[in-house]
């Protein structure tokens, strides 16, 4: 193997697909600052190559048979000048993204990201920049506004259920099971007629139209154990 020229950037493709990683060498041949090191076909060849390679950048498959690559990533991100990592995969779940980037990945690219762009992705994660396809962010960006409007609701919910007594909010929760008024009698050990009554004022108190709008602040809640 030639020495590289200064500046050049090492790279070590680790796919289970032979074609995927002669795809990705022969692509990356064609870019005069980067040089495919080796390749891997699984995460468990990873620690060895870059010892032997030390590798700048690591395109790190996520699938593979015996340590998959975010397995491999924490392990490797746990060494000394560890390389940097970016997953280049099919597959784009939240926790798939969420698990690559708290392992220390500095890239999350999907493989149908263009040529050029997994190039630029190399450089900019060599230079310390990191990159994650906008499909990618876009997925992130909305489970946080997601999770922030579910903070809300959950925030806002427990607030309303706050004004009811302690048994409003035990029929409440009953509601929010399912239970009909004769089951959350049984339950609580109260007539039918007396569970229609805490309903009523549960409505009245909330400023709620039916049961089912009951059921729903409950699980925005967060739970129906109250």
């Amino acid at each position: 193997m030639t020495l590289a020229e200064p500046g050049t950037i090492d790279v070590l493709i680790v796919d289970d697909d032979p074609l995927v990683r002669a795809g990705l060498t022969l692509m990356l041949g064609g870019a005069p600052d980067v040089r495919v090191v080796a390749e891997a076909g699984d995460g468990n060849e990873v620690g060895p190559l870059i010892g032997a390679h030390s590798p700048d950048v690591v395109l790190m498959d996520i699938r593979m048979p015996v340590m998959d690559g975010l397995a491999a990533t924490e392990a490797l991100r746990g060494l000394d000048n560890a390389p940097e990592v970016i997953v280049l995969t099919t597959f784009d779940a939240d926790d798939h993204v969420l698990r690559a980037l708290r392992a220390g990945a500095a890239g999350f690219l999907l493989k149908d990201t263009p040529p050029d762009e997994i190039v630029a992705a190399i450089r900019k994660v060599a230079a310390g920049d990191p990159v994650i396809s906008p499909a990618v962010t876009r997925r992130l960006i909305a489970r946080a506004v997601a999770a922030t409007d579910q903070d809300l609701r959950c925030a806002n919910a427990r607030k309303r259920l706050a004004l009811l007594n302690d048994r409003e909010r035990e029929v409440a929760a009953a509601v929010g099971d399912g239970q009909s008024n004769a089951e959350i009698g049984d339950t609580l050990y109260l007539s039918v007629p007396t569970i229609k009554a805490h309903v009523s004022r549960i409505l009245t108190k909330l400023n709620l139209n039916n049961r089912v709008q009951i059921a729903l602040l409950v699980h925005d809640a967060g739970s129906t154990d109250h």
